[in-house]
C-alpha cells in the first residue's frame, strides 16, 4: 500500500493551464507527471503504474498472439543507417558524436536494428511467418513539441515487425493483427470510439498504412468517415470532391487583365480587388518533381493543395517547392504573379477538380503587376483531359467513390500498421530459399502502439468535470482509503491489507494534519482518479466490515 503520510509527490490546489487539453493540466496537479523539458517528461510513482499497466496489458495480447518480445537498444550505429540511406534521411533523429570520429544515431525506430537481428535467425522459409516485438524508449528531434503529453521528444513505444515470404501470408497475418489491437483498445475502454484509419504509407511504399485514431476534441489529425461505408480517411489523404459544386454561367464573359501594384496574399484582398466571389479564384503552386520536372499545380482557391496526393498524381518520388528564383527563372515572373495562363511548354499543369465547371474565374496571368478575371476553360485555356484530386479535404466535403458527405472529426492516432516491403530486408540481403529453392526477398511489415501516447489519450477520453475516471483495470489504485482520527490508522491498515490480499492495490490516506481533511481527501482522491473511496472513522465501527464505501 501507499501512505500518504510518507508519500512525496503532492497534490497542487489548483490545476496549472499548461496546454490545450485538460488532462495534462490534472495530471501535473496530480502530482503524476513532471515537465523537464518541451516534449520530456518524468513520471512519479503513480503514473507510472498506469503505464506499466497499459503496458501489460499490450504485452499480454502480442504474447497471446505468439509474438516473442525482445529488447533492442536505444544507440546504434551509424553504419546500419547509411546501409537503408536513412542517415541524413530522417529530420527528427537524433546523430550523436562520439570518440574517435564516430557517430551514433539515438533510435527514433528500429527497423535497421531488427532487420539485420532477424537475418541471423530467419534461415528457411519454415521460418515464417514471425513476428518480434519490443516496448522501449524512442526519441524524435520534434521541432515544436506540442499538446502537453502528445508530441514528445522522447516516448514510450510497442513497436512489432513482422517477416514473411509474400504478401498471400501477411494477409492472413494483418486480419490477425488488427484483432490484436481491436483486443487491446477494447480492454482499455477506447475501442468505441478508435477506429482503423487509412493514411499514407510515407517513404516506405505507395500503399496505404493504417492507423488507429481515436475520437478526442484535442487532436493532431482529422478523420474523415463515410457514413456509408464506415471507411476512414487520414486528412492526408482523403478522396474528395467539393460539397457544393461550381455552377457553369450561362454567359462567358470576355477575359481582362486588371493591372495592381502589389502581391495579393489573402483571398479577401483579391474577392476585393477584382470584385468576385471567393470560388471564382484559383491559386497555382509550383514544384520540382524529382529534381528535373517543372509542376504548376491549381486549386480553387478556398482550398489548400495536399502534396501527398499530388505526388501520387505526378507520379514522382520526390516533390518540393519551386523556390522563388526557380519560378521566376523559369515563368518569367515573381511568385506573387505566377498563375495558368501562358505557361512554357516544359512546364506540367495539373488542375484540381475543384475547378472543374468554374467559369468566368481568376488565375494570375504570369505578367508582374496583373490579374485575369473572366477566364474560361475552352476559349482562355485548353480544356483538360482531366481533373485531378489533390486538394487537401475540409468538413463539408463529398466522397468521391460513394457521393456522401463525410462525417469529420478531430482524433488523436494511437497506433498504426505500415507495410515495410522490402525496403529494409533489401539493403541488409534478408532473403530465403522457398520450396521450391527458389530465393525470394523476405518481406516486412510493422506495427507501433505509442504506449505513453494512449495513456494521455485515455487520461483526456475518460477526463469529465475536471476529473480523469481512470477504467479499474489501469488506475493508479483500486481503493483509496481517507482515515478520519488517529485511532482508526491501526484499523484502515488492516483493511488495506484485507483488500490487498485479494490482488487489489490501496492507496491510504493517513494524513492527519491535513486541513478540512475529509473534503480534501476526497478531492485529491478524485483528482488522482481512483475508482474506489472508502473512510474509515468512528462512525463506520458499527458497519460490517468496519467502513463506509461512498464511491
Amino acid at each position: 500500500m501507499i501512505k500518504l503520510s510518507k508519500f512525496p509527490f503532492k497534490t497542487e490546489k489548483t490545476a496549472p493551464k499548461v496546454s490545450d487539453n485538460k488532462s495534462t493540466s490534472l495530471l501535473l496537479q496530480a502530482g503524476l507527471i513532471r515537465q523537464t523539458m518541451a516534449g520530456v517528461y518524468t513520471y512519479t510513482t503513480l503514473w507510472l503504474k498506469v503505464l506499466r499497466k497499459i503496458e501489460n496489458i499490450v504485452r499480454k495480447h502480442m504474447d497471446n498472439y505468439g509474438a516473442y518480445e525482445i529488447l533492442m537498444p536505444a544507440l546504434s550505429p551509424k553504419e546500419n543507417w547509411e546501409k537503408t540511406w536513412r542517415w541524413d534521411g530522417i529530420d527528427v533523429m537524433f546523430h550523436l558524436p562520439a570518440s574517435w570520429n564516430k557517430e551514433y544515431g539515438l533510435n527514433s525506430t528500429h527497423e535497421e536494428i531488427v532487420t539485420p537481428l532477424m537475418k541471423e535467425f530467419i534461415q528457411s522459409y519454415k521460418d515464417l511467418p514471425v513476428c518480434v516485438y519490443q516496448i522501449q524508449d524512442k526519441f524524435r528531434n520534434e521541432k515544436r513539441a506540442k499538446s502537453g503529453l502528445l508530441r514528445w521528444r522522447e516516448f514510450w513505444m510497442k513497436d512489432a515487425y513482422s517477416f514473411h515470404l509474400d504478401n498471400e501470408e501477411f494477409e492472413n497475418y494483418y486480419e490477425w493483427m488488427k484483432k490484436v489491437y481491436m483486443d487491446i483498445f477494447n480492454e482499455l475502454g477506447i475501442w468505441k470510439d478508435t477506429y482503423i484509419t487509412l493514411a499514407d504509407g510515407g517513404t516506405f511504399t505507395d500503399k496505404n498504412s493504417h492507423e488507429f485514431q481515436t475520437k478526442l476534441e484535442i487532436w493532431e489529425d482529422l478523420v474523415f468517415k463515410d457514413p456509408k461505408t464506415w471507411i476512414c480517411y487520414n486528412q492526408e489523404i482523403a478522396p474528395s470532391k467539393v460539397g457544393k459544386a461550381n455552377v457553369k454561367d450561362e454567359i462567358l464573359k470576355d477575359r481582362e487583365d486588371i493591372k495592381h501594384s502589389e502581391d495579393i496574399i489573402w483571398v479577401e484582398a483579391l474577392e476585393k480587388l477584382l470584385n468576385i466571389p471567393k470560388y471564382k479564384t484559383s491559386k497555382t503552386i509550383f514544384f520540382i518533381a524529382d529534381e528535373k520536372r517543372f509542376i504548376a499545380a491549381s486549386v480553387r482557391w478556398d482550398y489548400e493543395i495536399n502534396e501527398i496526393k499530388l505526388r501520387k498524381v505526378v507520379n514522382a518520388k520526390q516533390l518540393r517547392m519551386a523556390t522563388e528564383e526557380e519560378v521566376k527563372e523559369k515563368i518569367g515572373t515573381k511568385i506573387g504573379f505566377a498563375g495558368i495562363i501562358n505557361l512554357p511548354e516544359d512546364v506540367e499543369l495539373y488542375l484540381d477538380d475543384s475547378l472543374e465547371n468554374l467559369t468566368n474565374f481568376e488565375t494570375w496571368t504570369n505578367k508582374d503587376g496583373y490579374h485575369s478575371i473572366n477566364v474560361n476553360f475552352g476559349k482562355d485555356l485548353p480544356l483538360p483531359e482531366k481533373f485531378y484530386d489533390f486538394k487537401l479535404a475540409k468538413e463539408g466535403d463529398i466522397n468521391p467513390e460513394t457521393g456522401e458527405k463525410y462525417e469529420v472529426f478531430r482524433a488523436s492516432e494511437v497506433g498504426n500498421i505500415f507495410p515495410l516491403e522490402t525496403k529494409f530486408t533489401k539493403p541488409f540481403n534478408v532473403t530465403v530459399l522457398d520450396e521450391n529453392q527458389k530465393q525470394k526477398d523476405v518481406i516486412m511489415w510493422c506495427y507501433g502502439i505509442w504506449v505513453s501516447r494512449l495513456m494521455w489519450v485515455i487520461a483526456e477520453y475518460f477526463t469529465k468535470d475536471e476529473k480523469i475516471n481512470w477504467p479499474e483495470n489501469i488506475a493508479p489504485a483500486n481503493y483509496y482509503i481517507i482515515v478520519l482520527w488517529e485511532n482508526n490508522i491501526e484499523k484502515a491498515e488492516n483493511i488495506a491489507k484485507q483488500l490487498e490480499e485479494k490482488w487489489n492495490e490501496v492507496i491510504l490516506d493517513d494524513r492527519m494534519w491535513k486541513k478540512f481533511g475529509f473534503w480534501t481527501k476526497i478531492k485529491d482522491a478524485e483528482l488522482l482518479g481512483i475508482p474506489h473511496i472508502i473512510v474509515v472513522s468512528d462512525k463506520t465501527q458499527n458497519m460490517e466490515n468496519g467502513y463506509e464505501i461512498i464511491k
